[in-house]
């Protein structure tokens, strides 16, 4: 097929005729193969630029072997210093033992980057270079042999031309010898004109034949640069998968081997630290920025209008985060801040959690009892979602309730009703998964689900019959007011009910009604906390109380 239409082509152009202008060599070509060979500069240029600034990235030596190639790279340097400096470290050293696994991890490193630059240097920067040394200039030579045979073409016709009238001329006058010269001459010329007619020919041919070979390798020519990226991807593959297995062992090794090290950071960063991890580092049972915040909020909040809307000075929060993480109990001044930071602190902390306190798993349970109309089931629903919650979880999120619905009971005052407080909370307690990577997209999300607040809101509502109980809110004794703080407010333990509602009339996030326990109430307050001496704040002793436990 490719002969036949290199014939054809070869057949459409008109065999040189003398002309009244010097012909040039693109006149003899189709206008296909011209549009073909405009193309061959560029891409010979194109093949030139790309394979000498590709071999200018290279870190390796070019065209050296393997171990060779190793040595000379930066990679084998780095890792080669930090062999030298783990040897003089303690072997026992949490710093050696990771200077030692960098060591082989650069190595590693290293070789695949060797691998990746020799294979890059044999699919890619040698058929480039012989694209742009040998084919490319092949194909430019021959268009040069033919526009010189076609100057001296064009010279001989000239020539011819001349020879001709001359010999018209000598006939016409009648000089023999004259003439007869004339005429023999011409006839030279003539053969001479038809062997570089014959040479302009082939040489046509062996050029278009180059420019159609070249149309139909354009395709394996772009496979050049395509190859590039595929061997890049495959590099970087290779790579980021050798530094995440290693990354896993060095993490795991130097957790294993600084215990008290782990134990320390995790006791003193309370934001940002799994929730059991934090209880049981502490033996708690409830977090402790929670409690705190809760005591406090408790002792001079609960009449704040707006409390959980109002925005503290980034500076005083970042302070008061800072005295939580460290386990410090001069909070006094922050009771009486305006606007208080409580609310900012205890929703950093939530929004903070690896996992909501409502966690992952049971999102889609959770949003499913905001879906349901009827009221025996929504509360049953309720009350069956909080009992698949973990231990630790669910003490919390009934600690948190309980404080938010007395919360609601100034709502008076606060303006802080039901519907409010889930809306500004009900974000940093429950969330989708595929959110956690972004806060800003975390907030969005949440804030516009009215699953999330409508569930929340209904916690609130039917907190009594959901955790039955009453709750101390200083449980662990820490946190108390200072004298002059608007203590009064609120106490830090339930007290029952003046006036508890009938059985059979709780209320929903859509103003229905649900029935109390009436035995949520019945247990007598708890004496007056006094503070502890200092060292008593920080690590505490397990505690178990039947507030905190599920019934």
């Amino acid at each position: 097929m490719m002969k036949r239409q290199f014939n054809r082509m070869r057949q459409q152009l008109p065999y040189p005729t003398p002309p009244s202008r010097a012909q040039e060599a693109t006149e003899l070509l189709p206008e296909d193969l011209l549009q073909i060979e405009q193309r061959i500069e560029p891409a010979k240029r194109a093949a030139h630029s790309v394979s000498k600034r590709l071999q200018a990235c290279l870190q390796g030596q070019c065209g050296s072997e393997m171990d060779k190639r190793v040595k000379k790279l930066p990679l084998m340097a780095l890792s080669t210093t930090m062999a030298e400096s783990f040897k003089e470290l303690d072997t026992e050293s949490s710093l050696g033992k990771a200077l030692e696994m960098g060591c082989c991890i650069q190595s590693s490193l290293a070789k695949i980057l060797a691998e990746f630059e020799m294979t890059l240097e044999r699919d890619v920067l040698q058929p480039l270079n012989k694209l742009s040394e040998e084919e490319l200039p092949i194909i430019l030579k021959r268009k040069k042999t033919l526009q010189k045979l076609i100057s001296d073409w064009n010279t001989i016709k000239s020539r011819l031309n001349q020879a001709a009238k001359s010999s018209c001329t000598s006939a016409g006058t009648g000089a023999g010898p004259g003439a007869s010269s004339a005429a023999n001459k011409l006839e030279v010329l003539k053969e001479e004109e038809e062997e570089v007619k014959r040479k302009v020919e082939q040489c046509k041919d062996e050029y278009m034949a180059d420019l159609y070979h070249f149309s139909t390798k354009e395709d394996s020519y772009a496979s050049y640069f395509i190859k590039l990226l595929e061997i890049q991807a495959q590099y970087h593959r290779q790579s980021l998968g050798s530094l995440d297995s290693a990354l896993a062992e060095l993490k795991e090794s130097h957790s294993k081997t600084e215990p008290s090290f782990a134990a320390a950071t995790l006791a003193a960063g309370y934001y940002g630290v799994p929730l059991e991890t934090h209880l049981k580092s502490l033996g708690r049972e409830i977090a402790l920025p929670i409690e705190a915040c809760v005591v406090m909020l408790l002792a001079s909040g609960m009449k704040e209008e707006g409390l959980f809307r109002l925005a503290a000075g980034a500076s005083v929060l970042k302070k008061l985060k800072s005295s939580l993480a460290s386990g410090s109990n001069a909070l006094e001044e922050f009771y009486s801040s305006a606007p208080p930071p409580l609310p900012g602190a205890l929703k950093s902390y939530l929004r903070e959690l690896p996992q909501p306190l409502m966690t992952f798993e049971l999102y889609n349970e959770w949003v499913k009892v905001a879906s349901l109309k009827d009221i025996d089931s929504r509360v049953q629903s309720l009350r069956d979602t909080c009992s698949c919650l973990p231990q630790e979880n669910y003490n919390n999120l009934r600690y948190l309730i309980k404080f938010l619905a007395k919360l609601a009971e100034h709502q008076e005052v606060n303006k802080m009703t039901p519907s409010n407080i889930a809306i500004v909370l009900g974000p940093n307690l429950l969330w989708p998964q595929q959110s956690t990577g972004d806060p800003m997209q975390l907030d969005l999300a949440s804030v516009s689900s009215i699953q999330v607040v409508g569930v929340v809101e209904a916690l609130i509502q039917n907190a009594d019959t959901l955790f039955p109980g009453e709750v101390d809110f200083n449980i662990s004794g820490m946190f108390t007011p200072p004298t002059n703080s608007r203590l009064g407010e609120a106490t830090l333990m339930e007290e029952p009910s003046p006036e508890p509602l009938p059985a059979d009339t709780p209320t929903l996030p859509d103003g229905e009604v649900t029935s109390r326990d009436p035995e949520a109430r019945s247990e007598p307050p708890s004496p007056a906390v006094t503070k502890p001496p200092p060292e008593a704040v920080g690590p505490l002793a397990p505690q178990t109380t039947d507030d905190t436990t599920r019934k």
